[in-house]
C-alpha cells in the first residue's frame, strides 16, 4: 500500500528540521486536538485559550518570527505545521494564522519596539490573544472601500466602526484595527475592554465552527498616540499580513484534502458493496486516483512555494496562484471523497464533510477565488479588471 505522501516522495523533499516540525505538529494533533474536535464543531465552539497556551508551548505561533519568544522558523516548516494542523479542522488552523500571520506579524512588522515589547511574548506563548479587524460588513474583496475611521483628538485618536468576520474577535486580548485617517489607512492596537468597543459571537454558522468569530464596533474609541502602527502606512500593510496567512493557507488547504483522501480509502478498503470491498470498483478507483494526483500537485506547489519564500524571492502574485490551486483543489477533493462514503459521509462520525464545509469558507477568506484570478489576469496581462 502506498501513502498519497509516498506517491510523491513528498518526505525525501524535506530537510532534517522540517521533517521534526511536521512530526512533532503531527503527533500533537493527532493526540491533543483529533480525539475532540468533531465534539467542538457540534458545539460549534472552540477552547480558544486552552488551544492557544497548547500552540504557544510547541512554538507553533508566530513561528516563522524572529526574536520576542518566537521559534524563528523558516517559511516551509511554518507551512509544513499549517498543514499536519489543519488536516484536523481548518478552525485550528485559523487560530494559529490569525494570531501568528496576522495579528503577531502586523506587531512585529509594522509596531514600534514598545508595542513588540509589550505584546509579541505573551502572544508567542498564548498566553495573550490578537484579531485582525480589516474586513467589514459591506467591504470583504474591496478593503479600500473600508468606512471605519480614526480621527485626531488633541494627542489621542478617536476610532469608529465596525468590523466583520472576526476570528477570535471576543476571546482577544488586543485587536489590530485598519481604518481610514487623513493620513491614509492606518493601523492601530485597540486592547481589550477600551471603552467604546464592543464584540459580538457571530453564530449560525454552518462552516468553522470550531472557531471563534466576531463582529467588533468602535464607538468614539479613544486610544492613545502610542496606540498607532508607526510603520502602517497605506493598504499595503495590512495586504502584505493576507499575504502571510495566505501562504499558509496554501499548505494548510492539502492538509484537508490528505485527510479527506486517507479516509476514503480505508473506508473504500473496509466497505462492502455487492459482495466486494468498495475500493475495487474501478469508479471509486478513479475518484481516489484523481483527488490523490490533484492532492500531490498541490503539495509539490506548496513546498516550491516555501522555497521561494525562504529565498526571499516569492511574488504575491505567486502565493495568489498556490492560494487559488490549493484551496480549490482540496475542496473539490473533499466533495468527492464525501460520495464514496455515501450516507455515512455527511455524519460527524467521519471527517469529510466537516472539511468540506470547512474548506468553502477557506475558499473565500484571505482573497475569494475570483480576487485571486484577478491578481493572476492583471499579473499576466497588465490590465487591471477588478473595476
Amino acid at each position: 500500500m502506498t501513502s498519497v505522501d509516498e506517491l510523491f516522495a513528498i518526505e525525501g523533499l524535506l530537510a532534517g528540521e522540517e521533517l521534526d516540525v511536521r512530526a512533532t505538529a503531527r503527533a500533537f494533533a493527532d493526540r491533543e486536538l483529533r480525539p475532540h474536535i468533531a465534539e467542538w464543531y457540534d458545539a460549534g465552539t472552540l477552547p480558544v485559550r486552552e488551544v492557544a497556551r497548547e500552540f504557544g508551548r510547541l512554538g507553533l505561533l508566530g513561528m516563522h518570527l524572529d526574536g520576542y519568544g518566537c521559534a524563528g522558523t523558516s517559511a516551509t516548516e511554518y507551512g509544513l505545521a499549517c498543514h499536519e494542523i489543519e488536516a484536523v479542522d481548518s478552525g485550528l488552523r485559523s487560530l494559529m494564522s490569525v494570531q501568528g500571520s496576522l495579528a503577531m506579524h502586523a506587531i512585529h512588522a509594522y509596531g514600534s519596539e514598545e508595542q513588540k515589547q509589550q505584546w509579541l511574548p505573551g502572544m508567542a506563548a498564548g498566553e495573550l490573544i490578537g484579531c485582525f479587524g480589516l474586513t467589514e460588513p459591506d467591504f470583504g474583496s474591496n478593503p479600500g472601500g473600508m468606512r471605519t475611521r480614526a480621527r485626531r483628538d488633541g494627542k489621542d485618536w478617536i476610532l469608529d466602526g465596525s468590523k466583520m468576520w472576526i476570528t477570535n474577535g471576543t476571546v482577544a486580548d488586543v485587536a489590530v484595527v485598519w481604518a481610514r485617517t487623513d493620513d491614509g489607512v492606518r493601523g492601530f492596537l485597540v486592547p481589550a475592554g477600551t471603552p467604546g468597543l464592543e464584540a459580538r459571537v457571530m453564530r449560525r454558522k454552518l462552516s468553522l465552527r470550531a472557531s471563534v468569530t466576531a463582529e467588533l464596533s468602535f464607538d468614539g474609541v479613544r486610544l492613545p498616540a502610542d496606540a498607532l502602527l508607526p510603520g502602517a502606512r497605506g493598504l499595503r500593510a495590512p495586504l502584505g499580513c493576507l499575504g502571510e496567512a495566505r501562504f499558509g493557507i496554501v499548505f494548510g488547504s492539502m492538509g484537508a484534502a490528505r485527510t479527506c483522501l486517507e479516509t476514503a480509502i480505508d473506508y473504500a478498503k473496509s466497505r462492502e458493496v455487492f459482495d466486494k470491498p468498495l475500493a475495487g470498483y474501478q469508479l471509486t478507483q478513479a475518484k481516489i486516483a484523481d483527488g490523490a494526483v490533484e492532492y500531490g500537485k498541490g503539495m509539490l506547489l506548496a513546498l516550491h512555494l516555501g522555497r521561494l519564500k525562504d529565498a526571499g524571492r516569492i511574488t504575491p502574485e505567486q502565493v495568489s496562484a498556490g492560494k487559488l490551486n490549493n484551496t480549490r483543489e482540496a475542496l473539490a477533493i473533499a466533495r468527492e471523497c464525501r460520495t464514496i462514503l455515501g450516507a455515512n459521509g455527511i455524519t460527524l462520525e467521519y471527517p469529510v464533510m466537516r472539511h468540506a464545509a470547512n474548506l468553502e469558507t477557506v475558499i473565500t477568506y484571505e482573497g475569494t477565488s475570483e480576487v485571486h484570478q484577478l491578481v493572476l489576469g492583471q499579473a499576466l496581462t497588465g490590465e487591471n479588471a477588478f473595476r
